[in-house]
């Protein structure tokens, strides 16, 4: 896996070992982008948050097309390794902070980093996670008004917006399913 595009393009990142993490197909991921860049331009200057953060490929590659810093919150310690290793790769350690915290009960956001404009959730499949992370993530200011949102689930999870959240887009990829949402 590699960063496709911007500062960091081609730049190779490490993949947490086993199989409990599962990374964005490329496909995917290119049209996420694609999609945000040129539909939202919701990159440049963006605080971005990768939640559920895997490789961090997701984090890393909004620094790359110009988001302004990168949060992460990952709970598995081969993947918080990972993402550290490929924050180092990109020499990012400057604009990227990495929470090793469960997703459900994530850190208060820190005052100086601020709530992230563009978010980033990627849970493990077919465990209806993505509306109690949203809500935990609200909870701990971690959420700014009007942040647009990524949430790749399987493609048969069934999902429904909480309150406060509208959905913009709605696609699938293979197994995966992409719902943009706005925070209002």
């Amino acid at each position: 896996m590699r960063i496709d595009a911007g500062s960091h393009r081609g730049v190779k990142l490490a993949t947490p070992e086993g199989h409990d993490t599962r990374p964005t197909a490329d496909r995917a991921r290119q049209a996420v982008f694609n999609i945000i860049t040129h539909t939202y331009d919701a990159i440049r200057e963006a605080k971005v948050l990768d939640v559920f953060a895997g490789s961090g490929a997701m984090g890393l590659e909004a620094l790359s097309r110009g988001a302004e810093r990168a949060s992460f919150i990952e709970s598995d310690r081969s993947a918080a390794e990972a993402i550290k290793k490929n924050i180092a790769a990109c020499r990012e350690q400057a604009r990227a902070q990495l929470f090793i915290n469960d997703a459900l009960k994530p850190p208060r956001v820190s005052l100086n980093w601020g709530p992230a404009s563009l978010i980033f959730l990627d849970p493990p499949y077919q465990k209806d996670l993505v509306v109690p992370a949203l809500d935990a993530l609200r909870e701990a200011g971690w959420i700014a008004p009007e942040a647009l949102l990524v949430a790749e689930m399987h493609r048969k999870d069934a999902f429904t917006a909480p309150e406060g959240f509208e959905v913009l887009d709605d696609r699938e990829y293979g197994k995966a399913r992409m719902v943009l949402l706005r925070h209002h």
